[in-house]
């Protein structure tokens, strides 16, 4: 046969051309037929954004599975389109943060209006003898008032954009709601910090005037005399606001200003669910730390007569401080107290 190719070469050529032929028309079916299929699957993908737009359930999973992508931005979880756990966040800050935050502070409010309304301001026993005592130093008022002031401040700001849109926004419009809550985010930015410096003042100045001392087991038994009117003999500070110092100033304080302190600088390499925790410790953190601070508030004011002198001047009556505070009052006059 080879020989006759030779002699023949026109019939060896013919012959190649059959074989190429019979190979292309085997192919065709077969292209035919991917061709067919890939069809169908556009038309399918045409049907489905048809009859729901913008629903491509495979592209949608891959993005809210929460791994990383390839993206040309730099950061943590800049490749992380959607992160699904932010819907729990929501639902948690908008739900039970928001209900029950609100119930806990309409509660405390209410519960002390109704005590003061009961019991009254609880004045002093004896009269008033004009001889003033140092209680607190011009250093240590500033610091509480430092104190004092920034938190109010945050804590205005803070409930008007934990509650805003549930409370202000039905009465006053959205637009004055949305003027008010670009302030409180400012107050809140700039503020925030600084009420974190003067915590961490007034933790370092009262911290040894706030431990414990065998006078607050006493006060503790007696209810601190608030329900029988009497007076309990205390220390410098009573356990009462020892309990207002270690659980409200320094327990609840740090923890609102640390997550105040993430959630300001976002660039610091902090990921969503840490933003989105911190957000969570600070809500809760505040509402509480708010709900005692209207004991604080009023006890320091409406609750106690002479106690609002004692930091607006630094002094206090002495008849006020054997009432209030004996143990201190003796210590000061014997001069052992470390304090004027």
């Amino acid at each position: 046969m080879k020989a006759f190719f030779m002699r023949r070469p026109g019939a060896a050529l013919l012959a190649v051309l059959l074989l190429v032929l019979t190979l292309l028309a085997s192919a065709l079916p077969v292209r035919a037929a991917d061709h067919a299929h890939s069809g169908s699957t556009a038309a399918d993908q045409v049907e489905r954004q048809q009859e729901r737009p913008g629903n491509n359930a495979p592209v949608w999973r891959a993005v809210r599975s929460g791994e990383e992508h390839f993206t040309t931005v730099r950061g943590p979880e800049a490749g992380v389109l959607i992160q699904a756990e932010g819907n729990t966040w929501r639902h948690l800050r908008n739900g039970p943060i928001t209900v029950y935050g609100g119930a806990l502070l309409i509660v405390m409010a209410s519960a002390i209006a109704l005590f003061w309304l009961v019991k009254g301001t609880m004045k002093l026993h004896g009269a008033r003898t004009g001889r003033k005592m140092k209680r607190f130093s011009g250093f240590e008022r500033f610091v509480h008032w430092g104190t004092a002031i920034s938190f109010l401040l945050l804590a205005v700001t803070g409930v008007a954009i934990l509650f805003g849109k549930h409370v202000l926004a039905p009465i006053f419009g959205s637009d004055f709601l949305a003027l008010l809550l670009t302030a409180g985010k400012l107050i809140h930015n700039y503020v925030g910090p600084l009420f974190g410096v003067f915590l961490v003042l007034m933790i370092l100045t009262f911290l040894r005037d706030n431990v414990w001392q065998a006078c607050d087991a006493i006060w503790i038994r007696r209810a601190g005399g608030l329900l029988g009117g009497d007076h309990v003999p205390s220390s410098r500070f009573n356990f009462g606001e020892k309990t207002w110092f270690w659980l409200g100033v320094t327990f609840l304080g740090l923890a609102v200003a640390i997550s105040g302190l993430v959630m300001d600088f976002p660039n610091y390499g902090w990921t969503r669910g840490e933003m989105q925790i911190a957000n969570i410790v600070h809500a809760v953190g505040a509402v509480v730390l708010l709900g005692l601070s209207f004991g604080h508030i009023y006890m320091g004011t409406l609750g106690v007569e002479g106690a609002y002198e004692s930091m607006k001047t630094g002094y206090v009556d002495e008849t006020w401080a054997k009432e209030h505070h004996e143990i201190w009052y003796e210590d000061v006059k014997a001069g052992k107290s470390g304090h004027p």
